[in-house]
């Protein structure tokens, strides 16, 4: 139909997300892999964004006056730290489930996230703009990554940064995201990633450039199981992360 906005969201993955919403904060649950995930993205957003924004990322509020937005947020893993670091956030998850379990549990810990159900289409549309967008785990479970990207670059400042985390769609993301993680281990539900909505990084950079950003710095992320964590790695063959800023002329 002509004149008809074209949606990123794909329902059933929206779908599976909120039907797992009440074990977000459990860390020994459904999602006990992405909270032992937490510690190396987060050190990793900490750092680039200190170092972009001249912070100090020792003092208390090193983020003060920045204004972030955490898109697919789930139950809200990454927007309490980047609030408690001094930051505004807003919270966006287009399932409903979520964003409750989110506002539920910033009350208990009495911080303060504007959490809304809504997608990077709305946000775009109102003209919303951020310092820094999180867009972790999320364009591998979209209907449509270059436009996503678009949508959300859309909201970046100039000057600003958008990180983005996903798997990579390799042989070996295959046998160790999927079969492994999901099949043998069980260390996810079975279907949490499809392996032909797996995002190479080419594929990524192409639709950043296309959207007005720049990669700037890429890392591999690795589980260490004699640790017991995951860790940053120059392998890229599964997970990674990328920073993108958008150029400030």
């Amino acid at each position: 139909m002509p004149g008809t906005r074209r949606s990123t969201i794909d329902r059933g993955e929206v779908e599976r997300f909120a039907a797992l919403a009440a074990e977000w904060w459990n860390p020994n649950g459904k999602f006990k892999p992405l909270h032992k995930f937490n510690p190396v993205r987060l050190a990793y957003i900490r750092d680039h964004v200190a170092t972009r924004f001249g912070r100090d990322p020792r003092a208390a509020r090193p983020f003060e006056g920045l204004r972030i937005l955490d898109i697919g947020c789930g139950g809200g893993l990454l927007c309490e730290p980047m609030a408690r670091l001094g930051a505004t956030v807003v919270g966006v998850d287009p399932a409903a489930n979520n964003i409750e379990v989110a506002r539920l549990h910033a009350a208990e810990t009495g911080v303060a996230i504007d959490y809304r159900v809504a997608t990077a289409e709305d946000l775009a549309d109102a003209g919303e703009k951020f310092d820094v967008i999180l867009n972790m785990e999320v364009v591998e479970h979209v209907a449509d990554m270059p436009l996503y990207v678009a949508r959300c670059a859309q909201m970046v400042k100039s000057g600003g940064v958008m990180f983005v985390a996903t798997i990579n769609r390799t042989l070996k993301a295959l046998g160790l995201a999927i079969i492994g993680a999901e099949y043998v281990l069980r260390w996810l539900p079975r279907g949490t990633h499809q392996y032909a909505k797996l995002v190479r990084p080419d594929e990524l950079e192409k639709a950043l450039n296309d959207a007005g950003m720049v990669v700037v710095d890429r890392t591999g992320v690795i589980y260490n199981p004699l640790a017991d964590r995951w860790q940053p790695s120059k392998d890229i063959d599964v997970n990674y992360m990328v920073l993108a800023e958008k150029s400030s002329v």
